[in-house]
């Protein structure tokens, strides 16, 4: 033992507590390796290029794209450049039927269950959404299973059966949603629709993203399968997943995409909308009594919401950046919402307005961003009789975007800008999204990284400069509830225009 002992002293190891079994418990100094131990073999960081998004164009023009990630599971999805944007020459309403549609019945597959309990062999989950622009349909299941996912994705892509049954279901489904959007406490996104209404009026991103009532008896598989044919093509989709080798994922895009013919046939004549989004500006008002959408003990007072936006830039141009981040500083929430950190307490909304005028119920800023437009634009509630005031408070917000920009403010936005992205891209269907979604536009992905690059550089004089762009254009305005008190379309676009954002003053002989 005493023998034992002298390396060790050396090292700087000392007898200190006992062992419950008696022996002594040494100190052990951290400068020096430990004696006896051998030398440690670190893990090597692999090639970066194995990290980035690989991109593979099959001979039909069909983009399949990749993401490493680890984990047992995987997120696998096909996105199609088509939704409610491209309905101009089609019934309206197309997509909303599409999307209650998905992962029915198939010429593999005899129902929905049989399709679940196929996924479920492999702990996997289906879901498909439908926005202005994409239909995406997505699988998360374990990363084994991919072989039975892609075929599954193909066949709910390529070959639904869309029979009466299911497209009646479909009918009744969409009516019971309308019914349960007008009768929603939260009137978000009836305004998200009014005022993109507003903004593009009768054209591309303007068009209704959910179904008219009228239009829900006139959709059949006719109709369905006419759109199909023009929009469901190999070169405006991309098969994307995150937690799968490449090669094995453009293995089984080959197996299972490549020469398939669709349930509706190929070779027709393709009647493809290519217009590109024309911002009209413009007022759409809903008179609606709110003072009973909320039942119950506590009910939410009446409200009148307003929603003005002006138009933006495409997430391709290099304002977006610049957009992004001012919409992050604008940020603000509910007033029941907006408290607490990282929600929004230092943001020009809740500083400026939420925290100055206690009756207001809300004021948020949003910012919609397209392949070819964008429309920034501020949600506000309060009570009927005080729109007038909360219409000039917001048009005072526009106005004083386009002042001093502090860089303290600045720094804090881009931060929670940086930090928001970060945490979102922590989730492999937001992962999967970003991937399909970038690959559909460009081809290509920006990394994480280089998105923080380009939100580090935004200086306030970006800010001024998109601001002051926006501001040369025509308001938005979207206006739900009780509209007695709102001001003109005119006297809004005059506040707009002026150095204060004040409205004109009204005189009155009676009030």
């Amino acid at each position: 033992r005493r023998g034992a002992c002298g390396p060790a002293r050396r090292c700087g190891l000392a007898a200190g507590r006992s062992y419950s079994g008696g022996g002594a418990y040494p100190s052990v100094s951290l400068t020096c390796p430990l004696p006896g131990v051998p030398k440690a073999v670190f893990a090597a960081a692999e090639s970066r290029e194995r990290f980035e998004t690989r991109v593979t164009v099959l001979e039909n023009g069909l983009r399949v794209a990749s993401q490493n990630k680890f984990g047992q599971f995987c997120t696998v999805g096909i996105l199609v450049n088509s939704g409610s944007r491209h309905e101009a020459k089609y019934l309206s309403g197309i997509s909303h039927f599409l999307e209650k549609l998905a992962f029915s019945s198939t010429a593999q597959f005899g129902s929905k269950d049989e399709i679940l309990l196929t996924l479920e062999k492999h702990g996997g989950i289906c879901d498909c959404q439908a926005s202005r622009d994409t239909i995406m349909y997505a699988v998360s299941a374990d990363a084994r299973g991919l072989d039975t996912v892609v075929n599954l994705l193909a066949d709910v892509t390529l070959q639904p059966r869309l029979s009466d049954e299911e497209i009646e279901m479909t009918r009744m489904a969409i009516r019971f949603e309308l019914e349960d959007l007008n009768m929603r406490p939260d009137p978000e996104p009836l305004l998200t629709e009014m005022i993109h209404a507003a903004a593009f009026r009768d054209n591309t991103v303007g068009l209704n993203r959910f179904c008219p009532v009228e239009n829900t008896e006139k959709i059949d598989r006719a109709v369905l399968h006419s759109y199909l044919s023009s929009y469901y093509t190999p070169d405006r989709m991309v098969l994307a997943g995150v937690g799968i080798e490449h090669e094995h994922l453009v293995e089984c895009a080959r197996k299972y995409l490549l020469g398939v013919q669709p349930v509706w046939g190929a070779g027709r004549s393709r009647d493809v909308d290519r217009s590109v989004a024309q911002y009209t500006g413009g007022i759409v008002k809903v008179e609606k009594d709110m003072s009973d959408v909320s039942l119950g003990p506590t009910p939410i007072p009446e409200l009148t919401h307003i929603m003005i936006g002006l138009e933006s830039c495409s997430f391709l141009e290099d304002d977006f950046i610049p957009f992004a981040v001012l919409n992050m500083m604008m940020g603000g929430g509910g007033s029941f919402s907006a408290g607490g950190p990282g929600k929004g307490m230092f943001t020009r909304l809740y500083l400026n307005v939420l925290n100055r005028h206690h009756w207001m119920y809300n004021a948020t800023s949003y910012h919609h961003s397209y392949e070819d437009t964008g429309l920034l634009c501020i949600h506000a509630s309060a009570d009927p009789k005080q729109v007038r005031e909360m219409v000039e408070i917001i048009t005072r917000e526009f106005i004083l975007m386009a002042g001093a920009v502090g860089e303290v403010e600045l720094e804090r936005a881009k931060t929670q800008l940086k930090s928001m992205l970060m945490m979102n891209l922590e989730s492999r269907p937001v992962i999967f999204e970003d991937v399909g979604r970038q690959v559909l536009a460009t081809n290509t992905r920006k990394l994480p990284h280089e998105l923080c690059a380009l939100i580090s550089q935004v200086k306030p004089a970006d800010i001024k400069r998109v601001v002051t762009k926006m501001l040369h254009k025509k308001p938005a305005v979207a206006a739900l509830g009780d509209l007695t008190d709102l001001p003109t379309y005119e006297h809004i676009q005059a506040a707009l225009s002026s150095k204060d954002g004040r409205l004109p003053r009204l005189y009155r002989l009676f009030r």
